[in-house]
């Protein structure tokens, strides 16, 4: 069993448990990304990179994963497969000798 499916499996008991099911439907878990992202963005609002608080780094990332994790699991999707395949897209979007060091986008290159 991989980790993820581990974390996945704890949150869906942790969710479960309090009978949390009937609110986690793609649409709201895709608006709670959104919103726990947004905390972690704030985290850095109006601070250089190196003052942020890690801590509270911490735990917006983990909400962030939580519900992406259950969003995954929704649909069924594979976490490490989707995101192995994504870096496997991003590489022929991005090929090292056009890409390297730059920040422009892939139909900039």
């Amino acid at each position: 069993m991989s980790d993820i499916k581990k974390i996945t499996d704890k949150l869906i008991e942790f969710r479960n448990e309090r009978d949390w099911e009937q609110f986690h439907n793609p649409k709201d878990l895709a608006l709670a990304i959104n919103i726990e992202s947004s905390e972690l963005l704030e985290e850095y609002l109006w601070k250089k990179p190196e003052e942020a608080n890690k801590e509270s780094v911490k735990e917006e990332l983990a909400d962030v994963f939580a519900y992406a994790f259950l969003l995954a699991d929704k649909y069924g999707f594979d976490v490490e497969k989707i995101v192995l395949d994504k870096i496997e897209s991003n590489g022929k979007k991005y090929p090292i000798d056009k890409a390297k060091g730059s920040a422009k986008k892939y139909n900039e290159l």
